[in-house]
């Protein structure tokens, strides 16, 4: 019997279990490994945030899914593999051997390029960290007068989660948006800009953050942003582990897979999501490609064990970019064309919740 390792509860192993709920593979021992006992659907968080969804309905509980799928649920996290031996070292100590491995871990906070962020802020990854940390900050909202919360990074992901936090705490927070450079999409950006302004969040473009000391930030022209909570919402970085184990990464240490989301060094190692890079195609990390890459995924990992040939993908060049306001409003972004109305929001809503529906087990 053949043993798959699903190292990751990530989008694209979601689909992974889903495809063995429908369609099993025979003669197969498959084992899920994820630190947590449920995936955090990100594309809904800024909502959860904003007070529009349930904490439940924005999480898949993989336990139940992997039970349905036929496999079985080991709660840890990966700290190193052995490639030569095939077994993956987890954090509580256990050892799991596989014959082929998939890993859709995604990425890791980019602390380390901040002096002091580790100490003195909030990542938002881990999202069950960052879930944690909201009921923190509503606590130090409700009891002080003014709260100042800086985040540091303005991608989409920041915008939105700002944009929630006014919606949800009104003017009991002053929010500010440093930005280094402008990391939003197609036209998407000058729209957000003038709903930023408009519900008076303060926006600091072309600055970087050179130290976060204890209720402040330091940029490199010198200007200090005093702040009672500090959100990192840079760009992800890569875990170390890949590259420790002797996997093929890029320069950035994500790890390489070619066409078929297969390692480019171990032929029976496969990765997806924002953990990879398609050496042939360069995509954002972006949740959008890590839910497109879960059925090529699904399919190759089939093939492979079945010992057939494989299955090329070619992610897309363009992704539809839905970004909410805060409110029941929405813009939506592909390439150069950029849409907004709360028509959108309702669009996006549908097809959120579509996506969770599609994992919803009776």
């Amino acid at each position: 019997m053949k043993k798959l390792l699903l190292l990751g509860g990530g989008h694209a192993h979601v689909h992974v279990l889903k495809s063995l709920v429908d369609a099993p593979l025979r003669d197969v021992e498959i084992t899920l490994i994820s630190p947590y006992a449920r995936q955090v659907y990100s594309g809904m968080l800024p909502g959860w945030v904003a007070g529009h969804y349930t904490i439940n309905e924005c999480v898949i509980p993989l336990s139940p899914l992997a039970k349905k799928a036929g496999a079985i649920f080991h709660q840890s996290a990966a700290d190193g593999i052995d490639l030569q031996r095939n077994i993956v070292h987890c954090t509580d100590g256990s050892k799991i051997l596989f014959d082929v491995l998939a890993i859709d871990t995604g990425p890791v906070a980019n602390l380390d390029m901040i002096p002091g962020a580790q100490d003195n802020a909030i990542a938002i990854r881990p999202i069950e960290s960052f879930i944690d940390s909201i009921a923190k900050i509503k606590s130090q909202v409700e009891v002080r007068r003014s709260t100042h919360i800086a985040f540091i990074g303005a991608g989409a992901g920041g915008v939105e989660l700002a944009l929630a936090m006014r919606h949800t705490f009104g003017n009991r927070v002053e929010i500010t948006l440093i930005s280094a450079e402008n990391t939003l999409p197609g036209k998407v950006g000058e729209r957000l800009v003038r709903h930023l302004q408009a519900r008076g969040v303060n926006l600091i473009p072309n600055e970087t953050a050179a130290r976060v000391a204890p209720g402040a930030v330091l940029l490199e022209s010198a200007r200090v942003v005093s702040a009672d909570i500090i959100i990192i919402a840079t760009g992800t970085a890569a875990a170390a582990w890949p590259r420790d184990a002797g996997l093929t990464t890029d320069a950035r240490g994500f790890i390489a897979v070619n066409d078929f989301l297969q390692s480019t060094s171990h032929p029976h190692v496969f990765a997806a999501g924002d953990c990879a890079t398609m050496m042939n195609f360069a995509r954002p990390k972006s949740g959008v490609y890590a839910v497109r890459a879960g059925p090529p995924l699904a399919e190759n990992l089939r093939r492979f064990i079945r010992g057939e040939p494989l299955k090329s993908y070619r992610p897309q060049k363009r992704s539809l970019y839905l970004v909410s306001t805060g409110d029941k409003y929405a813009i939506a972004s592909w390439g150069n064309v950029a849409i907004e109305g709360e028509w959108v929001w309702r669009w996006k809503d549908k097809i959120d919740c579509g996506f969770m529906a599609k994992y919803a087990l009776s």
